[in-house]
């Protein structure tokens, strides 16, 4: 099918020209994100975003006073879910472009327009930013080993956050409010059956910030692991068949291990190879628990 229009497409080199950040909106999905939310918001305004919008869970440590302070509008989200506290803010933009932010994330000068021009001159529904950590410790290294692995440019079946889409379509067809964690597997899947949808991985570099402790790497693999098991456990909903589900269980041992150790992209050390293997098992351990708990 052919890509969902915004308004009447002009041929690229224009449309490059005529989209900017003023035309983005920001949803930016918070939860005692105070490590990170000021530089998160603090980027955005400066990237020149047309409109930020944050979305609060009742956070206790002060980042919703920093929203406050630096958002265009503060949204009170329930804590029912990232599907549908993104939904919450996404209602709530008007621009023709969203940019789906972590609180975690930074987005040095120029970067933004890199995905616009990337989304525009490819003719994608949506795309990413590659995300790279400073340092060169265990885990920083490791981290940057498995996302230069794992999301080199180019196009792709799944994005993740941070997240351009095309503002129209974003809105008429937003995340699964019931998701919990698996909102962008889940909506990709949907839009590439359902549209024809087509993703990429821009040429576009964002930073991660707060992120390099074990227990944010513990945390990680725990949010991964329960995706894992959310998507599992709707995949006869979804119309999954023995092989798709075999795909699923083998996805995470393909993309988070074999794929960075294979990569032409990274060159894996001996203790980026120790960090892939336990990053790997501690996603499928979060997977097996969250399996095994009785759903409601």
């Amino acid at each position: 099918m052919p890509t969902q229009p915004l308004g009447d497409r002009p041929d690229s080199g224009e449309a490059t020209q005529l989209l900017a950040a003023g035309d983005v909106a920001a949803v930016v999905c918070t939860m005692n994100s105070i490590s990170g939310i000021r530089e998160c918001l603090t980027s955005l305004r400066q990237s020149g975003v047309g409109e930020i919008v944050v979305v609060d869970a009742s956070s206790t440590d002060g980042t919703r006073e920093v929203a406050l302070e630096l958002a265009d509008l503060v949204v009170s989200d329930p804590g029912t879910g990232l599907g549908r506290a993104r939904n919450a803010g996404i209602e709530r933009t008007t621009k023709p472009l969203i940019l789906n932010m972590g609180s975690d994330n930074v987005m040095p000068d120029g970067e933004l327009q890199k995905m616009i021009d990337y989304l525009v001159v490819n003719d994608f529904h949506g795309v990413s930013a590659q995300t790279v950590i400073e340092g060169d410790d265990w885990i920083s290294s490791g981290l940057n080993t498995w996302r230069q692995g794992r999301f080199p440019e180019g196009e792709v079946s799944v994005i993740g956050t941070p997240t351009l889409f095309l503002g129209d379509l974003l809105r008429s067809h937003p995340y699964d409010p019931t998701r919990m964690f698996s909102d962008d597997s889940e909506l990709c899947e949907r839009w590439r059956t359902e549209l024809g949808a087509r993703f990429g991985i821009s040429n576009a570099v964002s930073q991660e910030i707060g992120k390099t402790s074990w227990d944010e790497v513990k945390i990680r693999c725990r949010m991964y692991g329960k995706s894992d098991a959310e998507n599992y456990a709707n995949s006869r909903k979804d119309g999954w068949g023995a092989t798709r589900r075999l795909q699923s269980v083998a996805y995470p041992f393909k993309k988070d291990f074999l794929t960075p150790l294979s990569s032409p992209h990274t060159k894996v050390t001996p203790k980026d190879f120790g960090f892939l293997s336990v990053f790997t098992s501690l996603r499928y351990w979060s997977w097996a628990k969250n399996a095994l708990k009785p759903r409601s």
